[in-house]
């Protein structure tokens, strides 16, 4: 079993964004010291850590040095370059292991570890160049969905593909770089399962949730939505298989499509808390976030259940478009639960911020969050 790091220690976060800042509350909660490591500086985590190392993930000398100064190493989100993972390793245990990065951070990885431990997926096709690209929608047929290779997120570096003679433009939009072209799915609604794994295989889950989206990035995530128990023990089956396979020590959510007929499609792993499960900040007995701080320290996992129903939304830049966001109506409502991650430039689509509200039910918190939200930017 491995040791124990207990409340007093160091923990090291490669990145900076609002996942680590939740991180680092969560941490400090219970008497950790937190280190953030990142090329930016008055950073969301920045700004609540103990220490804020600004460098470059490339610069191996100073991950090597950030590493030296703390007990252990987690991450924040999946694009930290593998060689930092590694270095850091040579120092620290790091959790989730550099591995598990290395293969969530390349849809073309993601999908083989998929496809090859027997997880559900959409056919897929690796298109390594743009000459390779007629050749797999021949094979997939379309609709199809082709993705950048790597370093995509709220639908960025995507474009749907209707007709083989949408295929050059498509291929420009994403970048002309590597990619892999996915058959389109028929899906009733997107879900996900956050779970954490201990070091010593010890397995927790946040149940399913449902996730709406606007543009292509999350919008509103309504826990325990209304669907057969038996597709939400299938989806957490395979949660804790995922987390088995890649032999996990943290949290990872794996994101779903639930098709109409009932079935399960794996669409992308993320390897660190996610957007999904934020509502667990407020309304479990243990978040996601301390739930990643208790995997990696060798702690024992805490709780999962719910205290109350809850629904989040999230609160992009556009928000700001006319001027600061009335809060003030926001919380009228006294359910409400307001995180703000700190961001000084709002831009459109740019993650501003969270709202979590309670309710008789999920689809009751969700209309009381989403009004909270209306009331943000109505004008007298």
């Amino acid at each position: 079993m491995s040791r124990a790091i207990l409340p007093g220690a160091t923990v090291g976060v490669l990145g900076s964004g609002q996942l680590g800042r939740m991180f680092a509350l969560a941490a400090r909660r219970m008497g950790y010291r937190v280190h953030t490591f990142s090329p930016g500086d008055d950073t969301p985590m920045g700004q609540v850590a103990d220490r804020e190392a600004v460098g470059d993930y490339a610069d191996l000398d100073a991950v090597a040095e950030f590493a030296s100064r703390v007990d252990v190493v987690t991450f924040e989100f999946e694009n930290v370059p593998f060689e930092a993972a590694r270095t850091a390793s040579e120092h620290v245990p790091v959790r989730p292991r550099g591995e598990v990065l290395h293969t969530a951070q390349h849809r073309q990885r993601e999908k083989d570890f998929l496809h090859g431990a027997g997880f559900p997926t959409a056919p897929f096709e690796h298109v390594p160049d743009r000459a390779t690209l007629g050749g797999a929608l021949e094979r997939l047929g379309t609709p199809a969905v082709l993705k950048t290779a790597g370093f995509g997120y709220d639908g960025k570096g995507q474009a749907v593909i209707h007709a083989p003679e949408q295929a050059e433009e498509a291929w420009q939009s994403i970048g002309a770089g590597e990619a892999v072209l996915e058959g389109f799915v028929e899906f009733e609604r997107e879900i996900s399962v956050v779970a954490a794994r201990g070091c010593d295989g010890e397995f927790a889950h946040y149940g399913v949730t449902e996730n709406r989206h606007r543009d292509h990035i999350l919008d509103v995530s309504i826990p325990d939505p209304d669907i057969d128990p038996k597709i939400t023990a299938n989806a957490v089956e395979i949660a804790r298989g995922v987390l088995e396979a890649l032999d996990v020590v943290g949290v990872l959510c794996v994101e779903f499509f639930l098709t109409h007929d009932g079935e399960l499609v794996v669409n992308e792993l993320a390897p660190r808390p996610h957007n999904s499960g934020h509502f667990s900040f407020d309304a479990c007995v243990t978040s996601q976030f301390e739930q990643q701080l208790r995997a990696v320290c060798a702690l024992p996992l805490g709780d999962t259940r719910r205290l109350r129903p809850s629904a989040m939304v999230n609160l992009l830049g556009d928000l700001w478009d006319n001027g600061m966001p009335d809060w003030r109506a926001a919380l009228a409502d006294p359910s409400l639960k307001l995180h703000l991650y700190g961001k000084a430039d709002a831009r459109p689509g740019r993650k501003m911020g969270h709202m979590t509200a309670f309710g008789d039910d999920g689809e009751d918190a969700a209309r009381r969050v989403i009004a909270a939200r209306e009331a943000l930017t109505r004008r007298p």
